[in-house]
């Protein structure tokens, strides 16, 4: 396997737009959460989501007679795409048409264009027909995100979705290593977006109830991954993409490299199609085949960034995961989780999760979780609660859980 370093990075997150102002955010402990803002939520029991910042310009990213047509996502994805290659030194306009060829797209989302597809059986039903858009079928399939990604930059390698829920981005940032380790291309731009902040979707959340509902009045407090008095999880939007290269390739442009992926792992329990199995195994399980491709131990590993979704049950079990995966360094490893600040981008979350330990441990700062007012006694590891740490990070594991029984893992490397 070849090698692949990460060289570009871009974020449109509810704490901040743009790559340095979302880190800066989550380094703090700044909450992106807020009262719903699309639209009006009085009628629902759950009214706070992360909304990326209302000064978020899409008509820097769809022209105008396209706005009608595309989804939420569309901007987002092409925004973050676009700050990443231009992080990474690279410019689609200047490319060849044979270079371009060499690009791949893999983007990671659970709901793809569902906001858009609601709001056209909306305008049908309430007898709006003509406004319908002539590109509702094409636009509703969750592929078409890829596909927009690749049209607005001209990328002709491949351009796939992949949508596994909660571990969509992780897995797709996978695929992407796992594709240029076996040499099928040299650059790979991947990440994750998503876009759920939709009535009929927060109404279907909120009967699973799995959300929080306690905090409208305070929206920043809402999302409290492993605190003894959290609710449920806080929906939530944004985008954040990465250029993976080969790494003697990057190297030889003189790219500057955040970090190096070293290991996969994705595991299923075959379980449930919502809840977690009790024993942790399973996700352990995924996160050892992560440490195994690395060719580390779990004593290695300074840094895990958590799923740590604000759900009872979630947050349980994954710490117990993490203490089958780690054994006894399991109470030695810092950890957080990034849905504190932001809420759950539900398909794009494990993106998020990346992007921070990435640009954590450019800096030496590990991320803060905040909200952790009194911690769940069977959440017993060190969550980094309240205020960053000054910490050197040499090896770092992003973990993700979804619905469907589905768990996945990367290792992160410090640039060598």
């Amino acid at each position: 396997m070849r090698r692949v370093v990460i060289t570009g990075i871009g974020a449109v997150s509810p704490n901040g737009i743009g790559r340095e102002c979302f880190w800066a955010a989550t380094r703090s402990g700044r909450s992106g959460v807020g009262r719903i803002r699309r639209f009006d939520p009085s009628g629902y029991q759950v009214q706070v989501a992360g909304q990326v910042p209302e000064e978020f310009d899409e008509k820097q990213y769809v022209e105008v007679k396209d706005r009608p047509h595309v989804s939420r996502a569309v901007p987002l994805a092409a925004a973050s795409v676009a700050e990443a290659m231009a992080d990474a030194g690279l410019d689609h306009k200047r490319m060849s048409r044979e270079e371009l060829r060499e690009i791949g797209v893999l983007v990671g989302s659970g709901g793809g264009s569902q906001d858009f597809t609601e709001e056209q059986y909306r305008l049908y039903y309430s007898g709006h027909q003509k406004q319908c858009s002539v590109y509702t079928i094409p636009t509703g399939t969750i592929g078409t995100l890829a596909s927009e990604v690749s049209m607005r930059f001209g990328f002709r390698g491949l351009s796939h979705i992949v949508s596994t829920g909660c571990t969509s981005s992780t897995d797709a940032i996978g695929y992407a290593f796992r594709h240029i380790g076996m040499g099928v291309l040299d650059t790979m731009v991947a990440g994750g977006v998503d876009s759920p902040i939709a009535p009929l979707i927060l109404r279907g959340f909120q009967l699973m109830r799995i959300m929080s509902t306690r905090w409208n009045h305070e929206p920043e407090r809402a999302s409290r991954p492993f605190s003894r008095d959290r609710d449920g999880f806080v929906i939530a939007e944004g985008s954040w993409f990465f250029v993976l290269e080969e790494m003697e390739r990057a190297k030889a442009r003189g790219a500057h490299i955040y970090g190096e992926i070293a290991g996969y792992g994705s595991t299923c329990e075959a379980y449930h199609r919502v809840r977690l199995e009790e024993c942790g195994e399973e996700p352990a399980r995924a996160i050892g085949l992560a440490l195994k491709e690395a060719g580390i131990a779990p004593g290695d590993v300074q840094y895990i960034n958590y799923h740590g979704t604000s759900t009872e049950l979630n947050d349980r079990i994954e710490t117990r995961a993490v203490k089958l995966a780690f054994n006894g360094h399991a109470y030695k490893l810092a950890g957080s989780s990034v849905k504190s600040l932001i809420g759950h981008p539900q398909g794009a979350c494990g993106a998020a999760g990346m992007a921070a330990t990435l640009l954590a441990m450019r800096d030496g700062v590990l991320p803060p979780t905040i909200n952790v007012d009194e911690a769940d006694p069977e959440c017993d590891l060190d969550y980094i609660t309240d205020i960053g740490r000054r910490a050197h990070i040499e090896h770092a594991v992003c973990n993700c859980i979804a619905f469907g029984s589905k768990n996945s893992a990367l290792v992160l490397r410090r640039p060598q």
